[in-house]
């Protein structure tokens, strides 16, 4: 193309508030300073955007006095579903003005329709695994420890969600995928690889930075879980693990995050050791991630953590599951295992505990490759994602019979 990619990036939440959230908005920015034209229809926003960036709320008036549609009113699915069809409804006035359309579930169906009546190109970002995966990996996991997810959770078995997301999933050109875990679970539920696209999150270095201080390698190891403490993440992976290290006799295992409370009573045996300190939601991760050795997780389920591109920036060496490893390199910038396997993690905590020289080499390798890993070099990346999702479809288009 000789200009711009003209993208309309449809979120139905709140873009700028946490988790996902955050996640769009740093997207949104990233894809803006790759030199895209991007245009946003959102449910409402919670943090500016460059001026570039034209932005329409399709669930609130006036985004900044807080003039909304309340979520927990419509019900969450049904405020997706109205976000959907209110973009649905103003696609075909910006038709000329757009070439691709990027959707979120579980809003995009009914937009992801109509761009194809109107011949514009759509792909479907995909922030975890395949939904139906995820909900059976994850009851299977709460079923083996005793726990009971509250119906509202994100992981609770949702029916009609999985049906939306299902159909959407069908319905859209291409599949944002954001580590090669999501791509193996959509490839086993039968999707073509030609259908999925290989993307990454980023990290603000703005934030996560290294301490230029150098680290005493005569003190105990730090260890940090930084995140939810839900069943998902495998925190009990991590104590059970951190728990048969010799690194619990002289370090500290931090664990900044709220807890299911269900899953907390579990667990309450394993947290009760001197070298676990529970410090609850934090403010202040980054902090505390410059100031650990280490940042584990060992989830079950994942898309693409952003602690491990947080860690990573911060000079913070990753332990994750080979279900969180999207930017992790096995004995690259970090240490992969295999989902469960603790006795492997215990050995790969004890190894960074006894060996301060790999640990100074995996964090050094990490900080020389983090520039690859901003949000701004993911904007790069989703660009030519972009870029070549419709190339390949101007090439179908010309290989159709007139």
């Amino acid at each position: 193309m000789n200009r711009p990619v003209r993208v309309l990036y449809s979120f139905p939440h709140k873009l700028g508030a946490e988790r996902i959230c955050k996640t769009a908005w740093h997207q949104v920015n990233g894809l803006a300073a790759a030199g895209a034209d991007v245009t946003v229809l959102t449910g409402s926003i919670c943090r500016s955007l460059p001026e570039r960036v034209k932005v329409r709320t399709t669930l609130s008036w006036n985004p900044w006095k807080k003039l909304r549609i309340p979520y927990r009113l419509l019900g969450f699915l049904r405020a997706c579903v109205l976000h959907d069809w209110l973009v649905a409804r103003q696609l075909r006035a910006l038709a000329d003005k757009i070439d691709l359309v990027h959707a979120w579930s579980p809003g995009a169906r009914r937009t992801i329709v109509e761009a194809a009546r109107l011949g514009i190109v759509t792909v479907l970002e995909r922030p975890n695994a395949h939904t139906r995966f995820a909900y059976e990996v994850v009851q299977r996991e709460c079923d083996r420890l005793g726990v009971t997810l509250p119906p509202n959770h994100d992981h609770a078995y949702n029916a009609e969600v999985l049906r939306v997301e299902e159909e959407e999933y069908r319905l859209a050109d291409c599949l944002l995928c954001p580590s090669d875990f999501v791509v193996k679970t959509f490839l086993d539920q039968g999707f073509s690889m030609g259908k999925l696209a290989r993307h990454i999150y980023g990290f603000n270095e703005k934030t996560y930075f290294p301490d230029p201080k150098p680290r005493d390698p005569q003190r105990g190891l730090t260890m940090l879980f930084a995140g939810v403490c839900a069943v998902r993440k495998g925190l009990h992976y991590a104590l059970d693990a951190w728990l048969q290290s010799p690194a619990r006799l002289d370090g500290t295992f931090l664990i900044a995050g709220e807890f299911l409370p269900a899953y907390a009573r579990i667990l309450s045996p394993l947290l009760a050791h001197p070298s676990v300190k529970v410090l609850g939601h934090r403010n202040d991760v980054p902090e505390l991630m410059r100031t650990s050795d280490i940042m584990i997780l060992p989830s079950i389920e994942e898309g693409s953590a952003l602690v491990c591109g947080e860690a990573i920036g911060s000079g913070c060496v990753p332990l994750v599951s080979d279900a969180s490893s999207g930017i992790c390199g096995h004995m690259e910038n970090a240490l992969v295992h295999r989902v469960g396997d603790v006795k492997t993690l215990a050995k790969q905590i004890t190894l960074l505990h006894e060996d301060r020289a790999l640990l100074a080499r995996l964090r050094a390798a990490g900080l020389r490759g983090a520039h690859e890993i901003t949000w701004s070099a993911a904007g790069q990346k989703l660009l030519r994602v972009y870029q070549s999702v419709c190339a390949h479809r101007r090439e179908d288009r010309i290989g159709l019979p007139v």
